[in-house]
């Protein structure tokens, strides 16, 4: 059976202390260059590999953060992953990765089981049906650090990254008012959420530049973002049945612009011969459609990096951190 070395299997064999040892591992000032150097190449030699939970036992850390998402498949979250990913494992952090999938129950079971795991902080965007956030004002009352991503609360103060929802939404629906389309309907996800809310105004704002007066009936909601295929198809369905057709669409949401392609496909109706459409996609896979999809990209992967970057320096600050920041970042209009 393998037995992992130790701080004192290397001190034995080279005859200095544990804490010699430890501190020309750590690199520090306190020990010369020439006893770095014995001591650093009989740890390569051993294979020696430090003890994470030691390491943590140590420092009170656990060295892993927790990343709350609604779905590891939706393009936007994998690229936001992958920011995430290239900050902490540079600082010697662990990634655990949860889906919500949209599921208010689901969020609640996933953070209570990463914070009983330790971790030392949490990334987080709320599901579609999280409208009540206690589960998280409750631990970030006793002191877990958190700083939320895309879709944010206002009833926790904390670090937050967002993209600039309301100007993506105002261009997305500015370009179709410039292709001369006139009833324009917006598909969205659940109204509570600060997406929904943001992108809502922007689409509202460009219909007001326009002249364009805002039809009610022309906005529809996803409870659940898209994860559902029958909510997206009875939303469309029920623009489609109403009396003056909209002749273009924005769609608010990565999952719900593809599932809206799809869901005219499967009720023949044609782009853009029937209707227009422009959407809020991070997805290559678009530029494979026929017809392709005119879309607001987000900064994701940026977006995951400066989020992680937040979290870590409150996890690392040797005191209490009051002053928190809410930053934008800028989407571009993608035209296909």
């Amino acid at each position: 059976m393998f037995v992992p070395s130790t701080l004192k299997d290397i001190a034995s064999a080279l005859g200095y202390s544990t804490s010699t040892i430890s501190r020309a591992l750590r690199d520090t000032y306190e020990i010369s260059p020439e006893t770095k150097k014995i001591i650093r190449e009989y740890a390569q030699k051993i294979n020696y590999r430090p003890n994470p939970i030691a390491q943590s036992l140590k420092e009170r850390r656990s060295k892993s953060i927790g990343v709350i998402v609604a779905e590891v498949a939706n393009h936007y979250f994998s690229q936001a992953i992958n920011g995430i990913e290239s900050i902490a494992y540079d600082r010697g952090y662990h990634v655990i990765i949860t889906q919500t999938h949209e599921s208010y129950e689901r969020e609640k079971i996933n953070i209570q089981h990463l914070a009983s795991r330790s971790v030392d902080g949490l990334l987080i965007s709320l599901s579609a049906e999280t409208s009540d956030t206690s589960h998280l004002q409750d631990l970030h009352q006793k002191g877990l650090p958190m700083v939320f991503f895309d879709r944010v609360t206002e009833d926790i103060i904390t670090h937050k990254v967002i993209a600039d929802n309301e100007k993506g939404a105002f261009e997305a629906t500015a370009h179709l008012i410039q292709k001369g389309y006139k009833r324009i309907a917006h598909l969205t996800s659940s109204a509570h959420l600060s997406i929904s809310i943001e992108r809502l105004d922007g689409y509202k704002k460009a219909l007001a530049k326009h002249h364009i007066p805002f039809e009610e009936a022309y906005v529809k909601y996803c409870p659940h973002g898209g994860m559902f295929y029958q909510e997206t198809e009875n939303a469309i369905k029920e623009l489609m049945n109403l009396r003056e057709k909209p002749d273009a669409i924005f769609v608010a949401g990565d999952r719900l612009s593809i599932d809206c392609l799809m869901v005219f496909k499967n009720l023949n109706i044609k782009i853009p011969e029937d209707i227009a459409i422009t959407g809020f996609s991070n997805s290559d896979v678009l530029d494979l459609m026929n017809p392709s999809l005119t879309s607001i990209r987000q900064p994701a992967f940026e977006m995951g990096q400066i989020a992680t970057q937040m979290l870590l320096k409150v996890i690392e600050s040797k005191y209490p951190v009051y002053d928190f920041e809410k930053k934008i970042l800028d989407t571009s209009l993608f035209v296909r």
